[in-house]
């Protein structure tokens, strides 16, 4: 059991990171073979694969930080009106794009994220259909594994020429659509899962907004990468964005790849 204030965020994530390798494989095995839904009591799907990766997850997550609580997408109750009390607490979506999973697309991912203090410590986000994996722990700690390829996440933009903007469906709302036009956004790119926030930190995009909708597990793990990658989130009025609120649900956000989008 590590105690809260002798924490060391590096080795906690690097501890994390072969069983998220381990979970995205049982993910993609369980997708070939074809996946058991059911329809949980919000309406939303949850896949037998969802179930499993949460199980795999939380277990190992407990061996390293047992003093610590985990939230998680597939065992809270949201009937409730929920709160936690503590200021650090994991936050977990063993799969975030759920629909895509079932459809067997590719944008589907594994997400983990510790808070502390109400704030992103550790962000872990696993794409295994794309055999991206992403992780960070401090500023300017925050990192890709690509195909066995280690590169260091740094915001640096690669398309020069545009600002992209990217967004979780075909109707944009009108306050995204401002927000979007007051950063000259030139191109938007659909993109359901938290894997929007690494392709931020990975300069490959520039800014992603949204109105409020979903819960903090689908941010939280993306939210560490990209401002330890020297990224932005806030909320729409530019205020800090903090986690454990009533139910975990997030308010509008702003996600940008750095404050100047022209850099």
């Amino acid at each position: 059991m590590i105690k809260l204030n002798n924490l060391n965020f590096k080795n906690i994530t690097e501890d994390l990171l072969e069983i998220f390798l381990k979970a995205g494989e049982i993910a993609k095995e369980i997708s070939k073979r074809g996946v058991k839904i059911t329809i949980k009591a919000d309406n939303t799907p949850v896949t037998d694969g969802d179930i499993a990766i949460d199980k795999l997850l939380k277990e190992k997550i407990k061996t390293i930080t047992s003093n610590i609580p985990i939230i998680s997408e597939e065992t809270v109750d949201l009937k409730q009106n929920v709160k936690i009390k503590e200021k650090d607490f994991w936050l977990i979506d063993p799969i975030d794009g759920t629909r895509d999973y079932i459809s067997k697309k590719d944008e589907y991912t594994l997400n983990a994220a510790l808070i502390i203090g109400l704030k992103p410590a550790i962000g872990i986000i696993y794409a295994p259909a794309k055999k991206r994996l992403f992780f960070s722990y401090g500023k300017n700690s925050a990192f890709e594994i690509n195909n066995g390829i280690k590169k260091i996440l740094n915001f640096k933009k690669i398309n020069k020429n545009e600002i992209i903007g990217l967004k979780n469906s075909s109707n944009t709302p009108t306050e995204v659509l401002d927000i979007y036009k007051k950063h000259n956004v030139s191109q938007t790119i659909r993109m359901s899962s938290s894997l929007k926030f690494c392709i931020l930190a990975a300069g490959e995009a520039d800014i992603y907004a949204a109105k409020a909708r979903a819960y903090e597990w689908d941010i939280a793990a993306g939210h560490a990468i990209l401002d330890h990658a020297g990224g932005t989130i806030t909320t729409h009025k530019g205020e800090e964005f903090l986690y454990g609120k009533n139910q975990y649900k997030n308010l509008p956000i702003v996600a940008k790849r750095t404050e100047n989008l022209k850099e």
